[in-house]
């Protein structure tokens, strides 16, 4: 005998010995085994977009042997629809012996084509007889392959969190005043987690924002939740940006305020919204201005938060010198007579020392009363960013705490009119140079000279904020293609007499930012100029 005949066959009786076979080795059929019928351990199957799930199955004569190495020209199993071909949105991956004997695991694979299906096919075993070449079949029982419904549907490709939100029984959001209740819950991504379903009670909000078709949200939970690795609280807005064509002028905003000393900005995470089910676009998720000590950090006995508002809806205002105030914190059900008369006599006092004689003088003057280093950098960034809301004033906060000074702070509302030279001569000068007590400040030649020593100890940062723009591109570029084909910002020309607010709502996204950015290096010139 030859030395390889030799080989083989000690090799072949080693493994029957050892009571196992090579690999993916094909066993020749006893004659005796005959395969009849093929059972399915279910009669249906879930299938992940882009992914697999197994499918175990039976064959009746555990001895029948058949070629199960997909991919390889002789394989023998395949999934097969009633008419006989293979079907498109999934395929067979893999088959993988198991035990019992007789047992094998089918992979089934969702082919990625995105479709919606519910298809029936059935598990085949195609035998070819060697003399004759006919070719017999045996299937399976019929099962059902499913398309997995993501619930976020296009949502969830964006890149973004896909934050749910569900009302009872389905309700819609009606009113910015009345809450209903409901439940929030957030997918997160790699890098920020996310949120299980958290009872909480919603309502709208805004002024002009609340009667767009695009609605902002804000959000109570019934308990303190972190959300997107923001500190823990139960207040969260979901700001609708449905006017801003780049999507991002709020998130740019506070981008630029966390480079200042400003005590605290909203942190916020870019969002794509489900309602109910349905996909409302992208948002930006960020936490309310509220008295907190992740939030404005002032004694929660006697401090104060103060709202300079001109839409001057808000239950305990007053208007000082025609700029309109209202307190915030504490709020109106708690805030007593004694609490209202001593903040409004404060901000006359503060008020008369600003436009009184001896405005200049360090103990008699504005100094007295102001923390001048964050009323600087508050107004560099209302003024880096042409937001002309300083100079109505709307949404501009101050907060005062026990026996401090009063404090400029923090920001808020960035889209009205925000680089868009529109609603401003941002172009060739100043936006906010006469805004409210600035207009006055300003004529005090030491707060204009710290204003413009400032402004140059922050300008090396302050000129990255176009990278910063190219990030948030990146970020939301896939979000803004789903978003804009829902919504139109160009309809924001309804609260503007008729003519669109930013100048960039009929542009595209891309070019939108494009011309963000180059009114941002431009007016960052212009302060550089006028100071």
């Amino acid at each position: 005998m030859q030395p390889k005949k030799l080989f083989l066959l000690c090799v072949s009786a080693l493994l029957l010995m050892a009571g196992c076979s090579p690999e993916n080795e094909i066993q020749p059929t006893p004659e005796s085994a005959v395969l009849r019928n093929i059972t399915a351990s279910a009669f249906s199957l879930v299938l992940p977009e882009g992914g697999s799930a197994e499918l175990p199955f039976k064959v009746n004569e555990a001895a029948y042997a058949f070629n199960y190495a997909v991919g390889t020209p002789d394989c023998q199993v395949k999934l097969m629809l009633s008419g006989g071909q293979e079907p498109k949105e999934f395929y067979l991956k893999d088959v993988y012996g198991s035990q019992p004997q007789g047992t094998y695991v089918a992979v089934i694979a969702d082919a990625g084509t995105g479709a919606r299906y519910e298809t029936s096919a059935s598990i085949a075993i195609v035998h070819r007889d060697p003399d004759t070449g006919v070719e017999s079949i045996v299937k399976s029982a019929e099962i059902t392959f499913k398309a997995e419904i993501d619930p976020a549907g296009d949502a969830g490709k964006t890149g973004l969190p896909v934050v749910f939100m569900n009302t009872s029984d389905g309700k819609d959001i009606t009113s910015k005043t009345e809450f209903v209740t409901g439940d929030v819950s957030i997918r997160g991504t790699e890098t920020l987690p996310g949120l299980p379903a958290a009872k909480c009670r919603i309502r709208g909000r805004g002024n002009t924002t609340w009667t767009w078709p695009k609605k902002p949200y804000l959000v109570a939970f019934d308990e303190q939740q972190s959300v997107l690795g923001m500190p823990r609280h139960k207040r969260w807005v979901l700001l609708a940006n449905f006017m801003d064509r780049t999507l991002m002028r709020n998130l740019v905003s506070m981008k630029v305020a966390t480079l200042t000393s400003l005590a605290w900005t909203p942190r916020c995470v870019p969002v794509e919204l489900v309602l109910n089910g349905v996909h409302k676009g992208s948002y930006l998720l960020i936490e309310q201005v509220r008295v907190d000590k992740d939030r404005v950090n002032i004694s929660k006995e006697e401090g104060y938060l103060l709202e300079l508002d001109f839409h001057y809806d808000n239950e305990f205002q007053w208007k000082e010198r025609n700029i309109p105030f209202a307190v915030k914190y504490p709020d109106p059900d708690d805030l007593t007579l004694t609490q209202k008369t001593y903040i409004r006599d404060y901000i006359k006092e503060v008020s008369n020392a600003i436009y009184g004689s001896d405005f200049k003088d360090p103990e008699k003057g504005y100094a007295h009363y102001l923390d001048i280093d964050s009323f600087i950098d508050e107004w560099i960034v209302y003024e880096v960013m042409c937001n002309h809301e300083l100079g109505n004033p709307g949404s501009v906060f101050f907060h005062k705490d026990k026996d401090g000074l009063l404090k400029a702070g923090p920001v808020w509302d960035f889209d009205w009119g925000v680089l868009s030279f529109y609603t401003s001569n941002g172009a060739n000068g100043l936006v906010n140079g006469k805004a409210i007590w600035y207009a006055r400040l300003f004529q005090d030649p030491a707060f204009k000279a710290r204003v413009k020593e400032r402004f140059q100890e922050l300008l090396p940062q302050l000129e990255t904020i176009p990278d910063y723009m190219e990030e948030c591109r990146a970020l939301l570029s896939k979000s803004a293609q789903l978003n804009f084909k829902m919504w139109n910002p160009a309809d924001d020309r309804s609260q503007n007499l008729g003519q669109i607010i930013n100048g960039d709502e009929n542009l595209s996204f891309d070019a939108a930012i494009d011309r963000l950015k180059k009114n941002y290096n431009t007016h960052l010139q212009v302060i550089q100029r006028s100071l």
